[in-house]
């Protein structure tokens, strides 16, 4: 099939000469000597052969897809600890990791590729799961990735800047969220849940009741009031971001008939998502966050999260910040001034710069940053740039590392390397003194 930047029709004869029997192609030229099928859309063959070959199994399970720019990955393992709470047997696939037969797997990409879904699929399918939590990402959805599965419950979060280098403009990418929520061949979800607060979130209403579909909205009015009885929610996850997702996780779940003792214990049992808004603690006298925040958005809800956490007669928000290599250059110095504007003190630090030059990803983000006339400094090696801001902090400050969140890695121009935000912060606090508490991502 033709992909973003190679055909990999040119790949033909080599697959022939490698074993292969029979060529699926969307191509116009017939492979020689050998059974082939034309088709007009590659990506969607690959996606119903994927299904096919592994015995279709989403047919037999009920998928919760969860699609927006921030919060997918919270409301997931939310919706996931509901359900277990249900007495239900559970598989999650998301950004963060993938749960699937019992076993924690890395998470390649936030939605597999058609083969490797339905092998998941599969794997959850004979484990005797019966629900699926995934998060489901707007290049998935553009690619065909869930072409042909059936999702019982679509959510939809928010939408805010991001992925542009991708989309090119935000009614792309919204068109992008909205296939999740669309009628087509393999039918449409049952149910929609929608954050009403967002403007694209109002747009989906409207389109999801067109169709015909049922639509639970939410919004940030709490208690917990579900069509049936009104919860009181105590949840470890904190912040009025987290209010939005867990009314997301749990109008999912009241639509998989869930009730309200299995909302309520499972909103509580879910202490934190790995690295959004997670602690590290050495024992040291300000409080330390790694948060995956990578948009200028995000950046916002993160340091305003933040704000009250300090009083300001003595306490400051110092954020860590970088922004990701070969990635939309124009959302750069937005997240530099929206770090800026909610911060005191920002150390502005290379995030994953790919095969782009670090300065030149700062020289774009440092202009916002400028902009808002917070005090800064730049430090390229995010390890450095980590230990400055620790070692600049003092007793009631609550120091941001924001962009990487859960990643193990960094990308750069000629290599990847093992780099852990969580890690690299608690190895700095023990260089300036602090005692080491454990480190639960080890």
């Amino acid at each position: 099939m033709r992909g973003e930047s190679s055909d990999g029709n040119r790949f033909v004869e080599q697959a022939i000469a490698a074993g292969a029997v029979t060529v699926v192609t969307d191509s116009d030229v017939a492979p020689p000597n050998v059974a082939w099928a034309k088709v007009a859309h590659g990506r969607r063959a690959l996606a119903a052969l994927s299904a096919n070959f592994y015995g279709r199994p989403a047919e037999k399970l009920a998928i919760t897809g969860i699609t927006g720019t921030n919060g997918k990955s919270t409301t997931a393992f939310l919706l996931e600890s509901i359900l277990q709470a249900a007495g239900r047997k559970t598989s999650l696939l998301g950004t963060i990791e993938y749960h699937v037969a019992g076993k924690v797997l890395a998470a390649p990409h936030t939605t597999p590729e058609p083969l490797e879904l339905q092998r998941l699929f599969r794997d959850a399918v004979e484990n005797g799961a019966s629900e699926v939590a995934m998060e489901v990402s707007s290049h998935a959805l553009v690619q065909q990735r869930t072409f042909g599965i059936t999702f019982d419950v679509a959510v939809f979060t928010n939408l805010t800047r991001d992925h542009l280098d991708y989309h090119e403009t935000m009614n792309e990418y919204f068109s992008a969220k909205r296939i999740l929520f669309a009628r087509t061949l393999a039918g449409w979800p049952r149910v929609a849940v929608l954050n009403t607060d967002d403007e694209s979130g109002r747009q989906l209403l409207d389109f999801c009741k067109e169709q015909g579909t049922k639509v639970i909205t939410y919004s940030t009015s709490f208690d917990l009031v579900t069509p049936h009885k009104t919860i009181a929610v105590r949840s470890p996850l904190i912040g009025r971001v987290n209010v939005y997702n867990i009314l997301a996780a749990s109008a999912a779940a009241w639509s998989r008939d869930c009730n309200a003792e299995a909302i309520r214990a499972g909103i509580g049992d879910l202490a934190c998502v790995p690295g959004r808004f997670e602690r590290v603690d050495c024992g040291q006298p300000f409080t330390v966050v790694v948060d995956y925040a990578h948009t200028d958005d995000a950046l916002r809800n993160l340091t305003s999260l933040a704000r009250e956490f300090v009083k300001p007669a003595n306490g400051r928000v110092i954020t860590v910040f970088g922004c990701g290599g070969d990635r939309d250059r124009n959302k750069r110095p937005l997240m530099g001034e929206a770090a800026g504007k909610g911060s005191d003190f920002v150390v502005l630090t290379s995030d994953n710069p790919r095969s782009e030059d670090p300065l030149a990803i700062i020289n774009d983000a440092v202009v916002g940053l400028q902009r808002s006339g917070t005090k800064h400094k730049i430090e390229p090696d995010r390890g450095a740039a980590i230990h400055l801001a620790l070692s600049e902090a003092r007793r009631g400050d609550i120091v941001l590392i924001a962009g990487k969140g859960h990643e193990r890695m960094q990308t750069l121009r000629t290599e990847t390397i093992p780099f852990d935000d969580r890690h690299v912060a608690a190895e700095a606090l023990r260089e300036l003194g602090y005692e080491s508490a454990a480190e639960s991502w080890a």
